[in-house]
């Protein structure tokens, strides 16, 4: 049976840590002008004042599972074997990271039944991950996998086609594209 390896963060969930700099900027930012993966570089000087208070935030308090996300999900459990691989620790603050260790994998128990818990991997580094599917919506994250899919997110929506084509990547805007690769494929 294939491997799949599914990315947590504006994967399968969205907008948790957005959600929680928006409400700390009281505004939102113009996520098409943002250029960074790690959203938090837009804060400059205020951003230890930020992880000051968000360290002891649960972000997944009151998330939601990305629309479709659960039903293809449970479908692919059928055909593939699913890892959901997670990176849990924030840069700015690793001292704190077992806070959002705790909250992922709560998450993750409550929201995806159907997935055994040995199946959640949490790490800093995905490059240890060997899957034959990766979907991700970082780049290096992909890296080693047979098909490649690349989850559109603010950091990765200026690659060209071109440019994910000659790495083999696919990209996947929602979990509907997800499921006519790998359910109506050969993948």
């Amino acid at each position: 049976m294939k491997t799949i390896m599914v990315d947590m963060d504006d994967v399968l969930t969205y907008g948790n840590f957005s959600e929680i700099l928006e409400d700390y900027l009281g505004y939102k930012p113009d996520y098409d002008n943002i250029k960074t993966y790690y959203i938090q570089d837009i804060l400059g000087d205020k951003k230890v004042d930020f992880f000051s208070k968000f360290k002891d935030m649960n972000m997944y308090e009151n998330a939601t599972l990305l629309p479709d996300s659960y039903e293809i999900l449970k479908e692919l459990s059928k055909h593939y074997k699913i890892y959901i691989c997670t990176d849990y620790i924030w840069r700015e603050i690793i001292e704190f990271a077992g806070n959002n260790l705790k909250n992922k994998y709560n998450f993750l128990y409550k929201k995806l039944d159907f997935i055994e818990p040995k199946n959640f991997i949490f790490v800093g580094d995905k490059s240890i991950v060997n899957c034959d599917i990766k979907i991700d919506d970082k780049l290096n994250n992909i890296e080693g996998a047979k098909t490649k899919l690349l989850f559109t997110a603010w950091h990765n929506k200026d690659l060209t086609e071109e440019e994910l084509a000659k790495q083999n990547i696919i990209r996947v805007n929602n979990w509907k594209d997800i499921q006519k690769i790998l359910l109506n494929s050969n993948t």
